[in-house]
């Protein structure tokens, strides 16, 4: 519906959208008001959702940032275990102080992949990846020779990388040749 004002035309029904029609009863004026407030509170109610899930979220993520610290303090620990068991004499083996420190060293790999903690499967051989791996140096038969490297292979493994979920905590720290 239109009506001509002048020289242009309006419409009315935009107009009466724009400015809503004035409860004119108390009961109107009621019922409008207890919308209103039914409106604002599911607002809110949605609003508080959102800020739970927010937190809830952050906590998680709190959580992961404290495990990784906490796991970062322990590898080294880890490392030095198995420097040791990898030196020990054939002859000392089985004696009870090696059987202890080879159980002491289970149990800090167990406490590790029960907070999640994955070895990351690095092999000598194997094509260097700079996603899993940090390379320490190049060894030296392919600079001493003067060939042209086609492709970098993991010559040794020097300390284990880790990660947590999919997420590389530590790189293993590899010799390429």
């Amino acid at each position: 519906m239109t009506k001509k004002n002048k020289d242009k035309e309006i419409d009315v029904t935009e107009e009466i959208a724009e400015n809503p029609k004035e409860p004119s009863t108390p009961e109107e004026k009621g019922i409008d008001q207890a919308e209103e407030y039914l409106n604002s509170w599911k607002r809110c109610q949605a609003d508080f959702e959102n800020y739970r899930k927010m937190q809830s979220e952050n906590s998680k993520q709190l959580m992961g940032f404290a495990t990784e610290n906490m796991v970062l303090q322990l590898l080294p620990i880890l490392d030095n275990f198995h420097a040791s068991t990898d030196h020990i004499p054939e002859e000392q083996k089985d004696s009870a102080w090696v059987v202890g420190i080879m159980h002491i060293q289970k149990q800090l790999e167990t406490f590790l992949k029960d907070n999640g903690v994955e070895e990351i499967g690095a092999n000598v051989g194997d094509k260097f990846d700079p996603e899993i791996h940090e390379a320490l140096s190049h060894g030296t038969h392919n600079m001493e020779h003067g060939t042209k490297k086609t492709e970098d292979k993991v010559e040794k493994i020097v300390a284990k990388g880790y990660k947590i979920g999919n997420k590389v905590i530590r790189a293993a720290k590899v010799v390429v040749n």
